[in-house]
């Protein structure tokens, strides 16, 4: 169990080192991943030794087995052979080879559960990069997102902290505004003139019509008073 012990560890410093240099978080996410694939196949070679050791100790143990049967069966020859002396040495050896497989069956059921939890942890370890793996993209999507987010707000805090940039462009309005002011007020004066002139130019139209009207009404009183019917001869 402890190379999950170490793979864990090392999972772990390698996420805290990401999340402390995260400038670039999509490469390092992609590092990261292909960090936990190296330990995985490593993970998988630790237990293959670990089923390989498992395989062997099961061996042992049958051959143990096997020879303290052929013992046995060595014993049984010499009992038919009336060498009973013979039977006995052969009943030691039976049981010498007897508790040499009952040790291996001792050690090989250990290691079977060593073997056991290790299986179910590569295979939680497994779930759990292929988990990473698919949330990867989503986390390279929100690093994005939020990077944008910060740039943003770095572009409105900049803009806000220069209040000399909107101080010259409220003066610029009012000067504007005073421009336009200064141009209607000219125009109106303009106008004031040109309305002056007309009056006067009527004036002096009315002057003359109305002279012109008297003497015209002294001509005809005039001829009136001539002999002829008012023509003159």
């Amino acid at each position: 169990m402890g190379i999950f012990s170490r793979l864990k560890t090392l999972i772990s410093s390698n996420v805290n080192d990401v999340i402390s240099k995260a400038e670039k978080p999509e490469k390092m996410l992609n590092q990261l991943i292909i960090e936990m694939n190296e330990q995985l196949i490593e993970s998988k070679k630790a237990v293959a030794m670990a089923i390989a050791d498992e395989k062997k100790l099961q061996r042992e143990r049958d051959n143990q087995q096997a020879q303290a049967q052929e013992w046995e069966r060595k014993a049984m020859l010499a009992v038919q052979a009336g060498k009973d002396d013979l039977a006995k040495e052969a009943l030691l050896r039976k049981q010498e080879y007897e508790k040499a497989a009952a040790e291996y069956q001792k050690q090989w059921e250990a290691q079977k559960t060593s073997v056991d939890q290790l299986k179910e942890s590569l295979k939680e370890l497994q779930n759990k990069i292929e988990e990473a793996n698919r949330k990867k993209n989503l986390l390279i999507a929100r690093a994005k997102r939020a990077e944008a987010q910060q740039k943003i707000q770095n572009t409105i805090s900049s803009v806000s902290g220069n209040r000399s940039a909107f101080d010259a462009f409220d003066r610029m309005a009012a000067k504007v505004d005073q421009m336009e002011a200064q141009a209607d007020a000219a125009k109106e004066i303009e106008d004031l003139g040109k309305d002056t002139n007309l009056e006067k130019r009527f004036a002096e139209l009315e002057k003359s019509d109305s002279s012109a009207d008297y003497m015209l009404l002294e001509l005809k009183e005039k001829m009136k008073a001539l002999p002829d019917k008012g023509q003159p001869s």
